[in-house]
């Protein structure tokens, strides 16, 4: 028994010397944690310029594993350079085809400083939603985008907002999913600016 609780010790510090017990506990790097890795990836004056963030629907668990971090590039013809991360790995890096946001005031960077609000978190208070109390949430997909940027009367490229779309168990086909709709948090306080659920689809 001695053996064994002496065993468990071990694996358990190996685990945490290799990260492995953030993995179990199912929380792979969040989107900010990214930026820091994409810096290694894009060039000097692009560091920490992020204009947009977005990820593929998570599987699996309720934080995605496929990131893609668009960075401000001033010497891209568009402006703009792509990071696409795999459970925090680095995959691909390339140019986005980016036609109207520098139009629009999307190529803006984010003020990083004015960033509070992490992936991590955003899903967090989605999931935490009244409407959706009921429901067994399954998946999310993300963005960090700028909202407001072209529109009439709107001065300056618009807020950053995290998009978070979400999807739960049906209710009387708990093996069939369904989309729930789409909330938006703003990534500076957290203000739920857009409310599109629709906890009735999982009926």
């Amino acid at each position: 028994m001695r053996k064994l609780v002496t065993n468990w010790k071990c694996l358990l510090a190996f685990g945490l010397a290799s990260g492995w017990t953030a993995a179990a506990a199912g929380g792979g790097p969040s989107a900010f944690d990214l930026i820091k890795e994409g810096n290694r990836y894009v060039g000097e004056p692009s560091k920490d310029k992020i204009v947009e963030i977005r990820s593929e629907r998570s599987v699996g668990s309720l934080s995605p594993d496929i990131w893609y971090l668009v960075f401000y590039d001033p010497d891209a013809s568009l402006k703009a350079v792509e990071v696409k991360f795999g459970a925090g790995k680095k995959l691909k890096v390339g140019r986005p085809l980016r036609l109207l946001e520098p139009v629009t005031g999307g190529d803006a960077a984010f003020d990083r400083a004015k960033l509070k609000i992490d992936s991590d978190r955003a899903i967090k208070m989605a999931v935490a939603e009244p409407l959706l109390r009921n429901l067994k949430i399954t998946s999310t997909q993300l963005t960090l985008e700028r909202v407001g940027q072209g529109v009439l009367g709107h001065s300056g490229p618009g807020e950053p907002v995290w998009k978070v779309k979400l999807w739960a168990n049906k209710l009387h086909e708990p093996n069939r999913e369904a989309n729930v709709g789409e909330i938006w948090l703003s990534a500076t306080d957290g203000t739920v600016t857009k409310n599109d659920l629709r906890p009735e689809r999982a009926n």
